[in-house]
Protein backbone atom coordinates (compact mmCIF):
# COMPACT_ATOMS: atom_id res chain seq x y z
CA UNK A 1 0.00 0.00 0.00
CA UNK A 2 1.31 3.52 -0.94
CA UNK A 3 1.05 6.42 2.10
CA UNK A 4 0.29 8.92 -0.63
CA UNK A 5 0.18 12.11 1.42
CA UNK A 6 -1.58 14.75 -1.08
CA UNK A 7 -0.56 18.37 -0.44
CA UNK A 8 -4.09 19.82 -0.09
CA UNK A 9 -7.33 17.47 0.54
CA UNK A 10 -10.12 17.81 -1.50
CA UNK A 11 -12.56 18.47 1.32
CA UNK A 12 -12.14 20.73 4.13
CA UNK A 13 -12.99 20.87 8.07
CA UNK A 14 -14.43 23.37 10.13
CA UNK A 15 -12.90 24.25 13.59
CA UNK A 16 -16.57 22.77 14.76
CA UNK A 17 -15.74 19.53 12.99
CA UNK A 18 -12.22 18.98 13.71
CA UNK A 19 -13.22 19.78 17.83
CA UNK A 20 -16.02 16.89 17.53
CA UNK A 21 -13.71 14.93 15.69
CA UNK A 22 -11.08 15.02 17.91
CA UNK A 23 -13.59 14.70 21.11
CA UNK A 24 -15.37 11.34 19.19
CA UNK A 25 -11.59 9.92 18.57
CA UNK A 26 -10.95 10.28 22.45
CA UNK A 27 -14.45 8.89 24.02
CA UNK A 28 -14.27 6.42 21.80
CA UNK A 29 -10.72 5.65 22.24
CA UNK A 30 -9.95 5.17 18.06
CA UNK A 31 -6.58 4.37 18.03
CA UNK A 32 -3.78 6.27 15.62
CA UNK A 33 -3.96 3.31 12.95
CA UNK A 34 -7.71 5.03 11.93
CA UNK A 35 -8.46 8.11 10.03
CA UNK A 36 -11.54 9.86 9.17
CA UNK A 37 -13.30 8.02 5.91
CA UNK A 38 -15.29 10.64 3.76
CA UNK A 39 -16.98 9.25 0.75
CA UNK A 40 -20.21 8.66 -0.89
CA UNK A 41 -22.09 5.76 -1.25
CA UNK A 42 -25.50 4.73 -3.89
CA UNK A 43 -28.55 5.00 -1.89
CA UNK A 44 -30.50 7.99 -0.17
CA UNK A 45 -33.28 9.95 -0.78
CA UNK A 46 -31.47 12.08 -3.64
CA UNK A 47 -29.37 9.49 -5.22
CA UNK A 48 -25.89 9.14 -3.44
CA UNK A 49 -25.64 9.50 0.70
CA UNK A 50 -22.12 10.67 2.43
CA UNK A 51 -20.11 8.01 4.56
CA UNK A 52 -18.13 9.80 7.15
CA UNK A 53 -16.73 7.42 10.00
CA UNK A 54 -13.79 6.26 11.30
CA UNK A 55 -12.10 3.60 9.64
CA UNK A 56 -8.54 1.86 8.25
CA UNK A 57 -6.83 2.74 5.31
CA UNK A 58 -7.86 0.57 2.28
CA UNK A 59 -6.89 -0.05 -1.10
CA UNK A 60 -7.36 2.73 -3.61
CA UNK A 61 -7.46 5.45 -0.89
CA UNK A 62 -5.73 8.36 -1.23
CA UNK A 63 -4.68 9.89 2.36
CA UNK A 64 -4.78 13.89 3.47
CA UNK A 65 -3.99 15.71 6.95
CA UNK A 66 -6.25 18.07 8.10
CA UNK A 67 -5.09 19.52 11.72
CA UNK A 68 -3.97 16.32 12.56
CA UNK A 69 -6.55 14.32 11.51
CA UNK A 70 -5.95 11.96 9.04
CA UNK A 71 -8.32 11.35 6.32
CA UNK A 72 -9.12 8.62 3.95
CA UNK A 73 -11.04 9.14 0.59
CA UNK A 74 -10.99 6.73 -1.57
CA UNK A 75 -9.68 8.26 -4.94
CA UNK A 76 -12.95 7.44 -7.03
CA UNK A 77 -14.87 10.05 -4.75
CA UNK A 78 -13.13 12.95 -5.05
CA UNK A 79 -14.56 13.70 -8.02
CA UNK A 80 -17.74 14.16 -6.04
CA UNK A 81 -16.52 15.30 -2.58
CA UNK A 82 -14.15 18.05 -4.07
CA UNK A 83 -14.69 21.74 -2.14
CA UNK A 84 -16.95 20.04 0.36
CA UNK A 85 -17.13 21.90 3.89
CA UNK A 86 -17.51 19.25 6.54
CA UNK A 87 -19.27 21.36 9.70
CA UNK A 88 -20.42 19.81 12.52
CA UNK A 89 -23.82 21.83 14.07
CA UNK A 90 -24.75 21.77 17.90
CA UNK A 91 -27.83 24.29 18.01
CA UNK A 92 -31.51 24.19 19.16
CA UNK A 93 -32.33 23.26 16.02
CA UNK A 94 -29.57 20.96 14.65
CA UNK A 95 -26.86 18.73 15.74
CA UNK A 96 -24.44 16.72 13.80
CA UNK A 97 -21.99 17.03 11.09
CA UNK A 98 -23.18 18.89 8.04
CA UNK A 99 -22.06 18.31 4.25
CA UNK A 100 -21.83 21.93 2.50
CA UNK A 101 -20.84 19.83 -1.45
CA UNK A 102 -20.41 22.54 -4.29
CA UNK A 103 -21.48 19.39 -6.68
CA UNK A 104 -24.52 18.79 -5.27
CA UNK A 105 -27.21 19.70 -7.76
CA UNK A 106 -29.72 18.99 -6.05
CA UNK A 107 -29.82 17.13 -1.84
CA UNK A 108 -32.65 16.48 0.81
CA UNK A 109 -34.21 17.77 3.73
CA UNK A 110 -31.97 15.46 5.39
CA UNK A 111 -28.84 17.02 4.56
CA UNK A 112 -26.88 13.42 4.21
CA UNK A 113 -28.26 12.69 0.52
CA UNK A 114 -27.35 14.42 -2.71
CA UNK A 115 -27.39 14.05 -6.76
CA UNK A 116 -24.31 15.70 -8.82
Amino acid sequence: MSTEHTAIAPVTLTQGAIKELNKLKDQQEISDDFGLRVGVEGGGCSGMSYILGFDQKKDGDNEYEIEGIRIFMNKAHGLYLAGMEIDFKSGLDARGFTFNNPNASSTCGCGSSFSA
